[in-house]
């Protein structure tokens, strides 16, 4: 049984409901989204060969405190960052560190900046100088991958439409969906209900209503699905050490539709591809 409950009067904490939110929350959420998608923006002139990722993860941390946000990931359950950087197999949860990038690489960086106590939750990938086709490629399928599920969103469809948007587009571009790490709510609270699965059916998992904010955020990985989680406790990498990537939107259930809260201002929704903004 899913309960839904009006956020202005849910506490403040996951109870499994899940929260519908009013305009003034939609406007809220709007402010600390595209302050995240404006990071990410101005991090696709500086991701280069040679830069290490503890540089991207101070560039982030000092952009959220110029705009009067504060990362979301720093100090979260012992996480010791204020970003996540995640390169070639690494699927998610990459911790930044003094290794640095290298050309051909690519990188994918997750920020989520708490502005005004909303979360702006949003991930791109971004190549590092000159990448092979088959990475350029993994790119593309996994973009199209994001807006493939975004495009399933409205009042009464299922969570499952967007999973399978998604697991039918990727399989059938001999790709794989990892099945170990999912969307989620979110708005007052980082990570809340409901879970958003990037596979499954379409008759499947809790109804769409109005007023619903969370994440779709596909992982997809060149070889198989299956991924493990090294001795930090953090970081996931693919367990036949293909290549992964992922993007990530954080979306709002409207009366006809979705707004993607953090579309790129610039158009750079797809650092180091051809610009497509939704």
């Amino acid at each position: 049984m899913v309960n839904y409950i009006e956020a202005s009067s849910a506490p403040p904490k996951n109870t499994g409901a899940i929260r519908l939110y009013d305009a003034e929350a939609f406007e809220g959420m709007r402010r600390a989204c595209q302050l995240t998608a404006r990071c990410l923006d101005a991090l696709a002139d500086i991701v280069k060969p040679g830069m290490l990722t503890d540089e991207i993860d101070r560039f982030v941390f000092d952009f959220g405190l110029e705009h009067g946000a504060y990362p979301a990931t720093l100090n979260y359950r012992g996480y010791t960052k204020s970003t996540c950087t995640s390169i070639n197999h690494v699927v998610c949860h990459g911790i930044p560190n003094d290794k640095p990038l290298r050309e051909g690489d690519i990188v994918n960086i997750d920020v989520t900046f708490v502005l005004d106590g909303w979360h702006g939750d949003s991930s791109r990938m971004y190549p590092v100088g000159t990448i092979k086709r088959a990475a350029e490629r993994l790119l593309e399928v996994t973009y199209e991958s994001l807006m493939r599920g975004i495009s399933a969103v409205r009042p009464g469809t299922r969570t499952g439409a967007i999973g399978e948007a998604i697991q039918t587009y990727a399989e059938a571009e001999r790709c794989s969906v990892v099945r170990d790490f999912c969307g989620h709510g979110v708005g007052r609270l980082f990570h809340d209900s409901p879970n958003i699965l990037h596979y499954g059916r379409a008759n499947e998992g809790p109804e769409l209503r109005e007023g619903m904010i969370f994440t779709i955020e596909p992982m997809i990985n060149l070889g198989r699905p299956h991924v493990k989680v090294l001795a930090d406790g953090w970081t996931a990498v693919t367990r036949d050490r293909s290549l992964s990537a992922q993007y990530e939107h954080t979306v709002g259930v409207t009366s006809d539709g979705c707004e993607i809260f953090t579309l790129s201002p610039g158009g750079l929704d797809r650092p180091g591809l051809p610009s497509h903004n939704g």
